[in-house]
């Protein structure tokens, strides 16, 4: 089978299309026919700097849809041939993946393999941080970083559906900007935003702020909190250094800090998840969000698909192509 790995860390060019084993499912595993893969950002991170990446050499890709080729020891509940959509730590970037039996989901009735891969990651993320993390109400306002990305367009549906009062994104490029708007942002901020929002609230500041991003533009998200103000950190994509956070933040306006990380919930609760994923995912049959697909590759072009998403120019969500139609 193909699979895509990396054996040293660098740019998309370190991607390279191998010939490996066909694995075989252990104990509470299941191995599936990848029929397409997601691209995330996590991915990119992985191979330029070796995020989450427990040896070398690595095949990335924590997404996929296929059909089930065969079932672990121990495993119930799931079929051989069944179409599912799978969760995974890394290796989505091949034929064939191996992926934990907990974060193996059915594929909705009515949904097709290239639309489930959008599904594992993104859904559930952005349900979270709209709801299980969030907690959002009614009236609230939200600013969201990274507005025309995969999870940024999720949460700018979800939050509207939600009933928010008004939903802020920030993105990097006007292009970004008419994009998010599509998604139900009413006001989208290219580049600096914390005078901007101070300025579309009135001076009062969002109820929720959404930060995948870290560094400066966390402590910015915080600073554009109001009064009992929530904000939600789930990921660095700066690769800032580790941030803290205390008293003298918290304390003047009541602020609280939360965070996310659908793979870390998936090691420490993953009945939590397949509730999380079964919520979520009702949402995109019900038509309340929707995540455009808007670039494809095959497998052997995985680093066009890299160099793509590292422009910080595309939006929604970009798959790769291994068995699927």
């Amino acid at each position: 089978m193909r699979a895509v790995e990396f054996q040293e860390y660098g740019g998309p060019e370190v991607l390279k299309v191998v010939e490996a084993e066909v694995p075989e499912p252990g104990p509470g595993q299941v191995s599936l026919d990848v029929a397409y893969t997601g691209v995330n950002f996590a991915d990119l991170k992985a191979r330029a700097e070796g995020y989450r990446v427990p040896r070398l050499p690595f095949v990335p890709g924590l997404e996929a849809s296929g059909r089930i080729r065969a079932l672990g020891a121990g495993v119930t509940g799931l079929s051989a041939g069944q179409e599912v959509t799978a969760l995974t730590e890394g290796g989505a970037y091949a034929d064939v993946l191996l992926a934990p039996a907990s974060t193996v989901f059915p594929v909705p009735a009515g949904v097709g393999l290239r639309t489930a891969a959008t599904l594992p990651t993104v859904l559930p993320t952005a349900y979270a941080l709209v709801h299980s993390v969030g907690r959002l109400q009614p009236g609230e306002t939200v600013l969201v970083q990274g507005a025309a990305g995969g999870v940024g367009t999720v949460v700018g549906q979800l939050a509207k559906a939600a009933g928010a009062g008004a939903v802020y994104g920030v993105v990097s490029g006007a292009a970004k900007a008419d994009y998010a708007r599509e998604q139900g942002y009413d006001e989208v901020f290219v580049g600096e935003f914390t005078e901007a929002v101070r300025t579309a609230t009135g001076g009062r500041g969002v109820d929720l702020a959404l930060d995948p991003v870290g560094g400066e533009t966390l402590r910015g998200s915080l600073a554009s909190l109001a009064v009992f103000g929530r904000l939600v950190s789930f990921g660095n994509a700066s690769s800032a250094p580790a941030w803290t956070v205390g008293q003298a933040e918290l304390y003047p306006s009541g602020v609280s800090v939360g965070g996310f990380s659908i793979l870390t919930l998936a090691k420490t609760a993953p009945g939590e998840l397949r509730a999380l994923a079964d919520r979520a995912f009702a949402k995109a049959l019900d038509g309340t969000v929707s995540l455009p697909v808007t670039a494809e590759f095959g497998l052997e072009e995985a680093a066009e698909a890299h160099r793509l998403m590292g422009t910080r120019t595309s939006t929604g969500k970009l798959l790769l192509r291994a068995n699927g139609e």
